[in-house]
This record gives C-alpha cells, structure tokens and sequence, in this order.
C-alpha cells in the first residue's frame, strides 16, 4: 500500500533523477550565460540581441550536433559572488553544457576561477583583464574580446608620434582600470624612456567626482591625457574637462570612448579629436561585416553597437568548439577550444593554443562630430595578433598548466 511518505519518497527520487540528466541527454544543446545586465546595460542589451541573432542562425541551419541551441542566461548583478553562485545554479539545476558570458573583469576572474574548479569550459565574453588569459590564466578559460593590453598597444604608436612628455592618468579604480593604466605606462616608456607621469586619477566605478578629478588633471598640466573611462563616468568627465577647457592644447587618448555604447550618448558633446578604440559600425564595407549589419538591422530594426558583436561572436565560439569537439566531455571541448577559428563580424577570429586569447581586432582612429553626433574619423581595423606581447613573455606571466 503506498502511504503519503512513500509518494513523496518517490516524487523525490524522480525529481532528482531529471537533474542528473545529462546535457547529452536533452533534446537542446543549453549553453549557459551570465552577465551584469542591469549594471551595464548601455553594452548588454545590444549584446544579448546579438547571441539571440546568432542563435536564430544556427538553429535556422540545422543547430549543431542535430540538435537546437539554446543559451539559457542568468544575471550576476556585476558582482563576483553572485556569478559563482549562478554558475552553479546553470551547471546543477540548468544542466548547460557550459559557461560563457560576463562583462565586468572582476566576475570574469571570479568565473574563470569557478571554471577551473569546476573542470567546466568557460568562454569570456567581455572581460578585457589581461590576468584572465596571463597571470590568472586556466586550462578551462578562453577569452573573445581584445584586451586591455591589446588595445593599449594599438593606441601606443599614435602616443609615441607625438612625443608628449607629461602625461595624466585617470581610470575607474577597479581591475581593468588599473590593467590598462599599468599596459599604458610600460608600453609608453619602452617607446619614450623620458615620459613623465605626473598625476594619476582613480576614481570608484559609477562614482566619480568629475569636477575635482578634471580640476586636479588641469592643475598637473599635463600635455597629454590616458583614460580608460567608460560609460556614465566618461560622460561626466567629458563634460567636466570640456567646462574647465581642460582639453584645450591637450592631447587625449581613451580606450573604448568610440564604442556607440559611450560615444552615442554624448551626442553633440563628444570630444573632438580624441585618439579611441571604437566601431565605426556605419562604415565598414567588409563582406562579414555587411552580412552581420544586414540581417542584424532586418531583425531588430536598430544598428549594433560594439555589444552586439561580442555577444553574436561569443555564441558562434560556444558553436564552433561544439562542432570541431562533436562531443559535449569537457576536455574535448576544452581542446576544441585551442587553435579554433570562427568566423565573426570583423572576420576570422582564432582562440590561441599559447594563452587561450582570441585574435579579434579592434577598431582605432579619433572622434570627430558630425550633424550633433560623435563619430569615428580617420580609423583603421587592427589585427588582433599584431598588438599582443611575444611568446616568450606571455609564456613568462602565464602559470603552467
């Protein structure tokens, strides 16, 4: 006779049995993604369009293994504890096949300490630290977006040109603030040993006090400006410096200020004439770029931002180490990961057997205006593989495996 305590004894057993299933096993292939979307939505909401455009297409072309994808995502509030702790959830309760995503590079760090814990492949979408491929660096974690020392190195050649001797510093007082001001300073000085820093300005991220930070760069008088602001605080600090003409005479050079995440935004008050790592998305004529923007216009009625990019580039990695592993076993998929090549939106992208770093480009050039709007003037496309230190000293500042 089967008492109430022996059905909720079965009910538990079964229970627990669908959780044990493997991803193998689902009808999907779920691939699990976290990211700080209420945090940074400025970059993340264009980003999650792009992984939704490039599911749309593989699924379209027959999904990968015979089977569908899906990329099931969770929201780590920008914060490391809780990326763990959705990991988890997304590896325990989701059964995903494995991780990718996270913006911020303290989570990304978090993630991919996670990862190797976990003996669980993780694919970084946008955390730009150096450490996460270098001093940090794991058998189990990959990164897709060029780095902070990566973009650093494209804008150094135009900094050395010009032979400024004092330089400012300001950042966002968090990893990859301090990761692109460390780049900036010791690829500067090994192209002009006579550089002079002469003030450093590290505000809190999402904190800054714009008008003192601007007031004490104007009372260093520097000739030259590194920042690597982003976001709200870059748009504060723009306004700032442009009240104080702290910008006048002056030449700056700012990572990520050509994105249309943070440029848009300034709108008529973008700085005229910054040096920038950016997308001047409008403009590119490649035939993988041309494809991206058409059908990503066609579905949303809206052009990309740089996050769209990364976003659809990231699933279409996630894809192709599925496809090259034909299994979902972690080490396989792990050594799928190294030398893979994927194809993205600035073309063929490979993910480094040496330090797990992808070989996507970036963008650089300076901000100009035109009809009110900051746009992208006099730019180039960087190769990715051309801007990353030698063999011998990645080999130096990544543990061994």
């Amino acid at each position: 006779m089967l008492t109430r305590h022996r059905l909720l004894a079965w009910a538990t057993i079964v229970a627990s049995l669908f959780f044990l299933v493997p991803a193998s096993a689902q009808e999907t292939i779920k691939i699990g993604e976290m990211n700080s979307y209420k945090v940074f939505s400025a970059f993340l909401d264009p980003y999650k369009k792009g992984m939704e455009l490039a599911v749309d297409e593989v699924n379209a072309a027959g999904g990968v293994l015979g089977k569908k994808i899906e990329v099931v995502s969770r929201d780590d509030n920008g914060n490391p504890a809780d990326a763990v702790r959705v990991g988890e959830e997304l590896l325990t309760r989701e059964k995903v096949a494995f991780l990718i995503g996270t913006f911020p590079s303290n989570v990304g760090l978090a993630v991919a300490d996670f990862a190797k814990q976990k003996k669980t492949l993780f694919i970084a979408a946008e955390p730009l630290t150096d450490k996460i491929v270098w001093d940090s660096g794991n058998a189990y974690s990959f990164r897709l977006r060029t780095s902070t020392y990566m973009q650093t190195a494209m804008l150094i050649p135009d900094a050395a040109k010009l032979k400024k001797k004092r330089w400012a510093i300001v950042y966002s007082n968090y990893e990859y603030g301090t990761s692109a001001t460390a780049a900036f300073k010791k690829l500067l000085k090994e192209k002009q040993p006579d550089v002079e820093f002469v003030t450093e300005q590290a505000p809190p991220l999402g904190k800054i006090d714009a008008g003192a930070v601007a007031q004490a760069i104007a009372d260093a008088k520097p000739d030259a400006i590194f920042s690597s602001l982003f976001g709200p605080d870059l748009a504060k600090f723009v306004r700032e410096g442009s009240q104080r003409g702290l910008f006048k005479g002056v030449e700056v050079f700012n990572l990520l200020a050509g994105e249309p995440e943070y440029l848009d935004p300034l709108k008529e008050e973008a700085p005229v004439g910054w040096y920038v790592t950016g997308y001047p998305w409008n403009e590119i004529k490649t035939a993988e770029h041309k494809k991206f923007l058409d059908a990503y216009q066609a579905k949303f009625k809206d052009y990309p931002r740089l996050g769209s990019v990364v976003g659809y580039s990231t699933v279409m990695s996630a894809v192709a180490a599925i496809k090259k592993a034909g299994v979902l076993d972690q080490e396989k998929l792990v050594a799928a990961m190294a030398n893979l090549s994927v194809g993205t939106p600035f073309g063929t992208v490979t993910y480094r057997t040496l330090d797990h770093q992808s070989t996507m480009g970036a963008y650089v050039g300076r901000i100009g205006l035109k009809d009110g709007k900051g746009i992208m003037t006099d730019w180039r496309f960087v190769d990715g593989k051309d801007a990353l230190p030698s063999d011998d000293e990645v080999k130096k500042m990544r543990p061994a495996q």
